[in-house]
């Protein structure tokens, strides 16, 4: 059974960092694009940050530079480094599986087929 539970949300001011994690089990999460998405009040989801199984990433440009993806193979995890934050950086965050051996990977949420609970960011100025 496939599953993903995101953990490491919080409070923090604007210039603080988080670090958020995704736990995966039932399927090898470096065989498959995986990815963070963010949805805050009023907005539509949005991909954040992608990672291909070739290791390839890319970010909404509002992040570049202050966020970076990466994997865990042996521990089968998904991690955001989030610095500097902003207040509009505040959302529900949520990790999600794409699909398996792609180089470049599309961002958009409806390629995506499993997501976790997400956990809550929130940025005070």
């Amino acid at each position: 059974q496939v599953q993903l539970v995101e953990s490491g949300g919080g409070s923090v001011q604007a210039g603080g960092s988080l670090r958020l994690s995704c736990a995966s089990t039932g399927f090898t999460a470096s065989n498959y694009c995986m990815g963070w998405f963010r949805q805050a009040p009023g907005k539509e989801r949005e991909g954040v940050a992608i990672i291909s199984s070739a290791g390839t990433t890319t970010y909404v440009d509002s992040v570049k530079g202050r966020f970076t993806i990466s994997r865990d193979n042996a521990k089968n995890t998904l991690d955001l480094q989030m610095s500097s934050l902003k207040p509009e950086d505040t959302a529900m965050y949520y990790c999600a599986r794409g699909s398996p051996w792609i180089t470049y990977c599309p961002s958009t949420s409806s390629r995506f087929d499993s997501w976790g609970q997400g956990t809550q960011v929130t940025v005070s100025s």
